[in-house]
């Protein structure tokens, strides 16, 4: 007794084997079974759960559908917001709802990952290798693995830079000042430089510079403050301006013997005091500040006219994290430069105590080499290193393209955290992507406090600088002519 072939639902002569090959194929066709495989392995990849719907569990082959096309959607919308409302999508990102929003999307690409493995797993299996031929028996599983390293390590890596995001928006903002409004039309933030961790107490800022961004255009104009800058006047209405009414004057007993320079002002405000500053700034460490570093602002803002609400402290042992992560920066150089931390007695020739040297030539520095570059100073004078550092800034700012950061993401995040301490509010953070991507239609201008520009180095003119200040940062509108236009 033979068995009939089964029939057609609806009364035709073809055999149901036809009808569904990749649910029911012919097993005992090596070519067909070997084509079969092959179609199952791209629709894996094509369509994740078609595979599964197709030859397979359909239930698994159902929800892997939905979340493939839930993903489709949500990146879809990604798309779109990057192109027609990036400050939403950063908003979303880095907004007050970001730890929540941040989180789950970490969930759902982990959690594509493990579906995508399963996926891959069972079409193996669909694929029953036992009855194909031999090339397709080791090719076809060859390729699904391949495809599954490259996207289950896309999903993975996605997810970690995710979680690298979201702890360094909770480490470097967690903490953060008030939200203001712009100040005369501009952002303007103190960026602040020096080492930290061991030997803080006698930390002094070796950098200090003022970014001004426009709030309408994000035309950036960086202002370097020497650190040596003597007598700086605090602005009014300042804890440091009532004890230092006439300008911050050295070796005086509220300055522990301190000269009065700029860098100095760290100390009299902290170390000074037994109270380490809290009895004049009662809420810097609340706002992700410190006395040491509200006075440096107050003193800024004295030397320049404008208010500063904000401050960036970079942290120069991790300097050079950042500007590995970035992929090194392009810099001009134009003399040679030493390594190393000075002479030991005065007179002391450079190659006895210089460990390396940075010659002169356009080179693309590492991080070690630009934090050499940003500090040597002991062949040439404060004004040339203040220069080299502003060179820096600039050379680093043009390596945030969207391109770097996002192939760098772990990297600059991890090095970001390392380096950096402010009180910017992160509800500023949609708003400041704006003016950053603005900012880079314009070229950032730079004004120098140093002799060739007409300050003096030992009794510079505060009014002057003002108004040099206000000249650079609201230039006067060209007037109209008189003549006639033909």
């Amino acid at each position: 007794m033979t068995l009939a072939a089964p029939r057609a639902p609806h009364g035709g002569t073809r055999p149901l084997i036809e009808t569904r090959p990749l649910r029911n194929p012919d097993t005992d066709d090596p070519a067909f079974m070997a084509n079969r495989a092959w179609w199952l392995v791209v629709l894996n990849v094509l369509i994740p759960g078609s595979a599964q719907v197709l030859a397979g569990n359909r239930r698994l082959g159902r929800f892997a559908l939905g979340a493939t096309l839930t993903g489709w959607l949500l990146l879809a919308i990604a798309a779109g917001l990057a192109l027609f409302a990036p400050r939403a999508l950063v908003w979303l990102t880095t907004g007050i709802l970001s730890w929540f929003v941040l989180t789950a999307l970490q969930v759902l690409l982990l959690g594509y990952a493990v579906l995508w493995v399963v996926l891959t797993i069972d079409t193996v299996r669909l694929s029953r290798l036992v009855k194909v031929s031999n090339p397709t028996r080791w090719a076809a599983p060859l390729a699904s693995m391949l495809v599954l390293a490259l996207v289950a390590s896309g999903a993975v890596y996605a997810s970690t830079a995710v979680a690298s995001g979201r702890g360094a928006l909770g480490s470097i903002f967690g903490n953060a000042g008030p939200s203001l409004p712009p100040s005369d039309g501009y952002y303007n933030i103190l960026l602040l430089g020096a080492d930290s961790g061991d030997g803080r107490d006698s930390m002094r800022f070796d950098s200090i510079s003022v970014v001004s961004v426009n709030a309408d255009s994000g035309a950036v104009t960086i202002t370097g403050i020497p650190r040596e800058l003597p007598n700086a006047p605090f602005s009014e209405g300042s804890p440091m301006h009532e004890l230092y009414p006439d300008g911050f004057e050295g070796h005086s007993s509220r300055s522990c013997g301190w000269n009065g320079w700029m860098n100095h002002i760290r100390n009299a405000a902290e170390v000074c005091r037994e109270d380490r500053g809290t009895g004049l700034y009662p809420d810097a460490a609340a706002h992700g500040s410190a006395p040491g570093i509200e006075a440096t602002k107050d003193a800024a803002e004295g030397v320049l006219g404008i208010e500063i609400p904000y401050y960036v402290f970079l942290d120069m042992k991790a300097f050079a994290q950042l500007v590995d992560a970035l992929g090194g920066v392009d810099i001009e150089v134009t003399e040679r430069l030493p390594k190393g931390g000075g002479p030991a007695y005065d007179g002391q020739p450079a190659a006895e105590w210089a460990i390396g040297w940075i010659e002169p030539g356009k080179q693309h520095m590492d991080g070690d080499t630009a934090q050499w570059y940003a500090r040597s100073r002991y062949t040439t004078d404060d004004w040339d290193r203040m220069k080299r550092q502003r060179q820096l800034q600039v050379a680093i700012l043009e390596q945030f393209t969207p391109e770097n950061v996002l192939t760098r993401f772990n990297q600059i995040a991890e090095a970001g955290t390392a380096l950096v301490k402010t009180d910017l509010p992160q509800d500023k953070l949609p708003e400041f992507f704006d003016l950053v991507m603005k900012a880079k239609k314009h070229p950032v201008n730079s004004i120098e406090l140093t002799p060739e520009n007409g300050v003096s180095e030992h009794e510079p003119d505060y009014d002057a600088i003002h108004e040099m200040v206000r000249q650079a940062l609201h230039p006067p509108s060209p007037e109209p002519s008189d003549e006639p236009t033909s």
